[in-house]
């Protein structure tokens, strides 16, 4: 297995990724309908993300989290999500950018489930 190092293999992980997602009973019904049919749309914005993440491309513009609030999503979500993007990286890829990409996807679910609980608890209040 080689490391990640350019944007086919970009698009490998974010495609093998996409594929585990829509077959999963726990997540794909929340992807169906914030996607509904557009998954063409979702993953040229994902390869974007993971590119500027992993391979510093800085070609992705916008704010994932203020998608995320509105999902209504749980503990189980982000652990089904990091699960499945585990699998993917360990089943296609090996090296220093793999492993990155572990760390930020780990910190990506913390930092969102973090936030997401903070908005749903009503004493939240924004500084």
């Amino acid at each position: 297995m080689n490391d990640i190092t350019n944007i086919e293999d970009i698009k490998k992980m974010v495609d093998i990724f996409y594929d585990k997602v829509s077959k999963d009973p726990i997540l794909s019904p929340i992807f169906d309908k914030v996607i509904a049919g557009n998954w063409d749309h979702h993953l040229e914005k994902m390869y974007r993300f993971w590119g500027s993440m992993l391979l510093e491309q800085n070609n992705y513009y916008g704010n994932p989290l203020s998608k995320h609030i509105p999902l209504n999503l749980e503990e189980t979500h982000f652990e089904r999500w990091l699960l499945l993007f585990t699998q993917t990286i360990h089943e296609n890829f090996h090296g220093e950018v793999a492993n990155f990409a572990l760390m930020k996807a780990n910190n990506i679910a913390k930092v969102f489930q973090h936030r997401i609980s903070a908005f749903k608890d009503p004493n939240f209040r924004m500084q």
